[in-house]
């Protein structure tokens, strides 16, 4: 019993001191491309790196909310995330081709900073990093469904969101495209 204390202490210890390194270690942590979103750490010898030549096509199913209207959408994140990790490994932002489809929780990330204050009284903090992906040429759209579910205006979403039909046509012709399905 003793020693399992005694390993347990040192893992945590261990992990708390790695925790610690990476917050504290500038440039640790980058954003390479998506600025101030995404962060990544820079792993050049770890195994699966992407081919450099190749071309990603990747559908990411946003369904998860922000934990306060205040923050941004953590799965939104995660696409900022995959294309700095994709662009930092070597592969061009041309070779990746990106769309990430909000519904369910995720729909309100669509939303235009009018609407959202209406509705949670901040501006969307959605909105740099929507415009950020659009630069890398990733398509940020949401589900037709799922804004009227929601009760939305179609007029209430961004003009920087792509309003589709559905999710579930979006990703299923998509993935019929060749495209890859990333839930999140």
């Amino acid at each position: 019993m003793h020693r399992a204390v005694k390993m347990l202490s040192f893992a945590l210890l261990t992990l708390t001191s790695s925790q610690l390194l990476a917050e504290t270690v500038p440039g640790f942590w980058t954003t390479p491309t998506i600025q101030g979103y995404g962060k990544i750490h820079s792993l050049p010898d770890a195994a699966y790196q992407p081919d450099k030549a190749a071309t990603y096509k990747i559908v990411f199913a946003l369904t998860k909310g922000s934990k306060t209207p205040a923050d941004v959408n953590p799965s939104l994140d995660h696409v900022a995330r995959t294309v700095n990790l994709y662009v930092a490994s070597g592969v061009p932002l041309s070779q990746l081709k990106f769309v990430a489809v909000a519904s369910g929780e995720a729909t309100t990330l669509a939303l235009n900073d009018e609407a959202y204050r209406s509705r949670y009284g901040s501006a969307n903090p959605n909105l740099p990093l929507i415009a950020a992906l659009r630069r890398a040429g990733v398509d940020i759209a949401v589900c037709g469904q799922a804004v009227a579910e929601r009760q939305f205006a179609y007029s209430e979403v961004d003009k920087s969101v792509t309003t589709a039909l559905s999710a579930l046509t979006t990703i299923t012709t998509l993935e019929h495209k060749g495209y890859s399905l990333m839930p999140m």
